[in-house]
């Protein structure tokens, strides 16, 4: 699966709305054939805009978009015949069968007939047991997946999840995980938007940071956090401290207000040095300590920080 060849490409995409609001802003994209990539930004940052744009749901303003080498104005219906969507909203006939329902689907595709393909689709998700099931007699997680179930009908090459977990319980959220990870393996570009951060933390190949209609940041996840992570160190001291040495003023260290621990924040990349270089003045100044614990900056932190600076 996973090629440097771009899927995607997004070249200065803008969105002003009739109202003459501003949803995106000169948007530079290209998403890798075989990856899973999340899109994260808090709410109204333009995440789903720029899906909807990608997909044609949307007409941008300005700016050029291609999908496996067609652009998707001039070659609609190539771009979309590549493309699957599961949107935010359960958007689907309640009334209808499972079966029915993504058969139907594959159908408005032009697609033939092909009911073995419907079968191992309902397989991998867990549908199976419910194809005869009206959709209104499902769970929320259950409806999550006939709509992942309909966006894959058609056998699309790029599959976009847009808040693919809202409303679903932990244990479900993982099924859907496992499920991304085996759609990846056989092929499938995974785009997925989130306001779950541990979600890209564990799917994401990289990440896109989306804030105020601009991406600020597109990082390979484990440069990202290696780049900006931090570690955070709290040592427990044997006795009060009423104030830092000077020669421990050089470090980033702060002293809590009940005086008794030291908080010490470093940078991951020089960990050893750093960590040493402190121990050694602690040692020199006579201040000892009883316990320490650390802790690594999350992806959560990371992003926070991000958004904090635009």
């Amino acid at each position: 699966m996973q090629t440097s060849e771009n899927i995607i490409h997004v070249d200065g995409l803008d969105k002003t709305y009739a109202g003459g609001y501003n949803a995106l802003k000169k948007i530079q994209l290209q998403i890798r054939k075989g990856e899973i990539f999340a899109l994260l930004g808090p709410n109204g940052a333009g995440k789903t805009t720029l899906i909807n744009i990608i997909c044609g749901i949307v007409n941008p303003s300005q700016g050029r978009i291609s999908v496996g080498g067609f652009d998707n104005i001039k070659n609609y219906r190539q771009t979309r015949s590549l493309i699957g969507l599961v949107p935010q909203e359960l958007t689907t006939d309640m009334f209808e069968t499972v079966w029915n329902t993504v058969s139907h689907s594959r159908a408005l595709f032009g697609k033939s007939k092909n009911p073995a393909f419907i079968e191992e689709t309902l397989k991998k998700l867990s549908l199976w047991d419910k194809r005869h099931n009206r959709i209104m007699t499902l769970s929320g997680g259950m409806k999550r997946r006939v709509m992942i179930a309909k966006a894959l009908s058609h056998e699309p090459q790029v599959l976009f999840l847009d808040e693919p977990t809202a409303g679903v319980d932990v244990e479900l959220r993982k099924d859907m995980w496992s499920m991304v990870h085996k759609l990846r393996q056989s092929g499938v570009t995974i785009i997925l938007t989130t306001h779950y951060i541990e979600e890209a933390e564990m799917m994401a190949d990289r990440i896109g940071v989306i804030s105020e209609g601009q991406i600020i940041l597109v990082e390979e996840k484990k440069t990202l956090m290696k780049k900006l992570g931090k570690k955070e160190l709290n040592l427990e001291l044997t006795a009060p401290l009423t104030a830092l040495p000077e020669s421990l003023k050089n470090f980033d260290l702060t002293l809590t207000d009940d005086k008794r621990n030291l908080h010490f924040i470093y940078d991951t990349k020089k960990t050893d040095d750093q960590i040493s270089a402190l121990f050694e003045r602690l040692k020199e100044n006579h201040i000892s300590f009883k316990d320490l614990q650390t802790k690594q900056s999350s992806l959560e932190d990371i992003f926070i920080q991000l958004v904090r600076k635009t």
